[in-house]
């Protein structure tokens, strides 16, 4: 599929951020209603251990030579599917949107033959506005394959925590004990062997995806008469919008609705609260059966806003 008359592709350099970081605020605000990238994202998409923006991603620009759109691929562990971004700017970058794709599902097919498969599983998320991406998308072969749900609630006069169920002991993790990480990541491992995505990762490689964390002390574990039994991890990634964010949440099957996942979660609201953040959040994938709503609303959370996530299989170039 090729651009209009005029309009032109490139791959992106980091010379590009702050045009492509325009791109993509207008994409997020059409989408979720505020942006969600600063230029340190752009950075590090670009510069991201499996992505090679010379080969992997791909800038639009109109006849007057201005950005217009942006697509790359997201693989943080280089194992597993491939999640494909495109960014447009709605007002004017709509016609690149087809052909941007099209020419990530061709790298797509390329990379499966690198990475000798006979097929690799490409994503694209679809949030509620974006109907004519969802059109796009519908058109070259993509299905529904799950909804995701964002769920929100105040921090401000949270009540006072709670005590634990009896038994049930909840902690921050300890960062400077390998150990104890060891376990934080054992726990998470097991407790999502159930769930239909998960892709296991070894604690080498988990750790370096993590990277250096700033706040340890809002990763926590809990126990149940002494034994690690849960954990959750939190994340930075909604602190310009003063919101505490559990990135996972992760309850070993043999000490599920035992109140360890309130447990946790209420420690965690604390702890943001605490630091004068106004909300807390999550995302709840409804697909896993282990993550009923009924505990997130338990805990004072609502929905916000859904997203979408399409699947096509793209076999790999020469198959």
């Amino acid at each position: 599929m090729t651009l209009p008359a005029g309009w032109t592709a490139r791959r992106p350099i980091l010379d590009d951020v702050p045009a492509i970081l325009a791109v993509v605020h207008a994409a997020d605000t059409f989408a979720i209603g505020y942006p969600d990238f600063d230029a340190e994202d752009v950075v590090a998409s670009l510069t991201a251990p499996y992505v090679d923006p010379s080969r992997d991603s791909w800038l639009a620009t109109d006849p007057d030579d201005v950005v217009v759109g942006w697509s790359t691929v997201d693989n943080p562990t280089g194992v597993g599917r491939e999640f494909v971004e495109v960014y447009v700017d709605p007002t004017r970058g709509a016609v690149v949107r087809a052909p941007l794709l099209a020419r990530q599902l061709d790298r797509t097919a390329e990379r499966a033959a690198e990475r000798g498969l006979p097929a690799l599983t490409v994503r694209c998320s679809v949030f509620a506005p974006e109907r004519d991406w969802e059109r796009d998308l519908r058109a070259v072969g993509f299905t529904l394959t799950k909804r995701y749900v964002r769920m929100s609630g105040p921090l401000t006069d949270l009540p006072v925590e709670p005590s634990p169920p009896p038994g049930v002991t909840v902690r921050p993790v300890r960062s400077d004990d390998e150990a104890d990480l060891r376990e934080f990541h054992r726990i998470h491992d097991v407790a999502f062997r159930d769930t239909p995505d998960h892709e296991p990762l070894s604690y080498e490689r988990w750790r370096a995806r993590v990277g250096d964390v700033t706040a340890w002390d809002e990763w926590f574990v809990a126990e149940v008469d002494g034994v690690p039994a849960g954990a959750l991890q939190s994340s930075d990634q909604a602190l310009d919008r003063q919101e505490g964010w559990v990135r996972s949440l992760s309850v070993l099957p043999a000490y599920r609705r035992r109140g360890v996942g309130a447990a946790l979660l209420r420690r965690a609201f604390a702890c943001y609260a605490g630091k004068g953040r106004h909300t807390a959040g999550l995302g709840v994938d409804l697909s896993n059966p282990t993550a009923p709503l009924s505990l997130y609303h338990s805990v004072g959370l609502r929905e916000t806003r859904w997203t979408d996530m399409y699947e096509l299989v793209v076999p790999a170039a020469g198959v």
